[in-house]
C-alpha cells in the first residue's frame, strides 16, 4: 500500500512538473499600429528570461520598429531609437552583453509569426550569439518547391550542410509562409499568438533606403501578461 501511494505521489509530481513546463510566458506589445501578443518558448530559457527582464524593466516602452522589410520581417529593440531623429541610422547601438545561441531547429523554426533574436553577422560573431535587446517578428512569404530548394542551398551554405528542411517544415513554408533560409542560424524563441494582422500592416509600411519606416512606428508599452 505504501509503495502504491509513493508511486502515485511521484506520478502526480511528475505530471505537475510537466504541466508547469508547458505553461508559456506571454508578453503584450501595444504599438501605435495595434496590439501583438507573444508567447515565449521554454525550450530557449536564456532568451525567454532575458526578454521578460527587458519587458519588466520598461526597456521596450517607446522603441521604434527601426528595420522593416516587406515580405520578410519587422525588427525592433534598439534602445537608442526611443529618442532617434527622423532619418537617423539605427541598429548598431552598443550593448553590454549578448545571449548565447539557443537554436532548437527543427522544433523551433522561422514560420510566419515566429519571434527571433537579431544578432551580429557570422564574420564577427561565429558563435551566433544573440542581441540582448533587438528582436524581429517574421512575416516572410509562402514558398514554392523551387524556392525551397534555393532556401535549402542557402541553409547548407551557412550551416556546413548540417541543417535540413524536413517535409513537414516545407509544407508549413508552402502553406503558411515564413523565412526558411534563416533556419539554423538565428535563435527563434517565441511566436505571435494574436496580432499577425498588425505585423502584416507594419511590414507593408513605406521605408527609406536603410529599411527604416518613413513614418515612425513605435512600441508604446510592453507588458508581461502571463
Amino acid at each position: 500500500m505504501k509503495k502504491t501511494i509513493t508511486l502515485l505521489l511521484f506520478c502526480l509530481v511528475a505530471a505537475w512538473a510537466q504541466a508547469q513546463n508547458n505553461v508559456r510566458s506571454e508578453v503584450e506589445l501595444v504599438t501605435d499600429s495595434g496590439v501583438i501578443r507573444l508567447a515565449l518558448y521554454n525550450e530557449t530559457p536564456k532568451h525567454r528570461d532575458n526578454f521578460l527582464k527587458m519587458v519588466q524593466s520598461g526597456a521596450y516602452n517607446g522603441v521604434l520598429f527601426h528595420r522593416v522589410i516587406k515580405d520578410f520581417m519587422v525588427q525592433t529593440g534598439d534602445l537608442a531609437s526611443k529618442t532617434a531623429t527622423q532619418g537617423q541610422l539605427l541598429g548598431d547601438t552598443p550593448e553590454s552583453y549578448s545571449i548565447p545561441a539557443e537554436i532548437c531547429f527543427p522544433k523551433l523554426y522561422h514560420k510566419r509569426g515566429a519571434l527571433a533574436a537579431a544578432r551580429e553577422g557570422d564574420d564577427v560573431n561565429p558563435e551566433r550569439a544573440s542581441s540582448s535587446t533587438q528582436f524581429y517578428i517574421v512575416w516572410g512569404q509562402k514558398f514554392t518547391d523551387k524556392q525551397l530548394e534555393w532556401a535549402q542551398s542557402r541553409i547548407e551554405k551557412y550551416t556546413d550542410g548540417k541543417v535540413k528542411l524536413t517535409p513537414e517544415l516545407c509544407e508549413v513554408y508552402k502553406t503558411i509562409g515564413g523565412t526558411p533560409h534563416l533556419d539554423g542560424s538565428y535563435t527563434v524563441f517565441g511566436e505571435v499568438l494574436e496580432g499577425l494582422d498588425v505585423v502584416e500592416k507594419i511590414q507593408r509600411t513605406t521605408t527609406d533606403s536603410h529599411d527604416r519606416p518613413v513614418n515612425d512606428i513605435r512600441i508604446i508599452k510592453a507588458t508581461v501578461i502571463k
